[in-house]
């Protein structure tokens, strides 16, 4: 039996625990890198931009 696991859900889990275990490392960088280029071909990418654009806006918006 073969088990199809989705490239996200397998390099979100890895980052996670990298992240949880505090180590900040090449392969760290590598594993986010990945994540987020497999995220940005989901059904979530225009929610992601439309979030970090909102969020941008709402920082530029801030006067010191």
């Amino acid at each position: 039996m073969i088990l199809s696991v989705s490239g996200v859900v397998l390099f979100g889990v890895v980052l996670f625990f990298l992240y949880r275990n505090g180590r900040t490392t090449l392969l760290t960088a590598v594993v986010a890198v990945l994540f987020g280029f497999m995220l940005a071909s989901t059904g979530l990418a225009p929610a992601i931009q439309s979030a970090i654009d909102g969020t941008a806006h709402a920082a530029s918006s801030v006067k010191p």
